[in-house]
């Protein structure tokens, strides 16, 4: 169903993505500072689950569709911006150390992977990546073309979700070692407010061009 020798320099491209400090990766770093290694691990997940749908969008056609609506781009942008700033308000006023076990800590990890998917859908750089990326390893005259983007999107959301998964596992472990004194989780909580900020205006900022 692929070119397997685009694939092939696919798999490098994609592994050189996955790897360079991102906008997700750092989302996930200040969600597994604030909550710990299941909730870095989950965030992971839910921007690998984010991932895919935007490659199932770009397999259907819909991300040219979106991008050929400015307005459709800029309500994305701008949702997403309030979105993390409404993440970085509640980081900034957390003053509490998460309880790592019971029915409160797992209802944080399940909006953890929920924020992470959130995020993500509402950045219209991803789709701006979808669109302008996998085209270049897709051979339309192997027929299958929403086939090759699947299997091309499918390969990029495990690779991510392998990286992303270890980053928010290892931020998570370092900042259960932390928050044992109540001041360095408030200094995290702040840490984790100001790149949920950060992201906001790097979103608003960018352009779709």
């Amino acid at each position: 169903m692929v070119d397997m020798s685009l694939y092939a320099a696919y798999l490098v491209a994609a592994f050189a993505l996955c790897v360079t400090p991102g906008p997700d990766m750092m989302f996930i770093v200040a969600m597994g500072g604030r909550g710990g290694p299941a909730t870095g691990v989950l965030a992971a997940c839910g921007v690998a689950c984010a991932m895919f749908v935007h490659a199932v969008a770009a397999a259907l056609g819909l991300s040219a569709l979106s991008l050929a609506l400015p307005t459709l781009y800029h309500v994305l942008r701008w949702a997403g911006a309030a979105y993390l700033l409404y993440l970085a308000v509640k980081a900034f006023r957390d003053r509490a150390v998460p309880v790592e076990d019971g029915q409160d800590a797992a209802a944080g990890r399940g909006r953890a992977f929920w924020q992470g998917a959130v995020t993500n859908l509402l950045n219209p750089k991803v789709i701006l990546f979808n669109v302008a990326f996998l085209p270049q390893f897709v051979n339309p005259e192997l027929g299958h073309v929403p086939g090759q983007f699947l299997v091309l999107g499918a390969t990029i959301v495990v690779m991510g979700l392998a990286v992303d998964g270890t980053i928010g596992l290892l931020s998570g472990k370092l900042s259960t070692l932390l928050r044992r004194s109540r001041r360095v989780a408030r200094g995290l909580n702040i840490f984790s407010g100001t790149v949920f900020t950060g992201l906001a205006v790097r979103l608003v900022a960018s352009s779709p061009k």
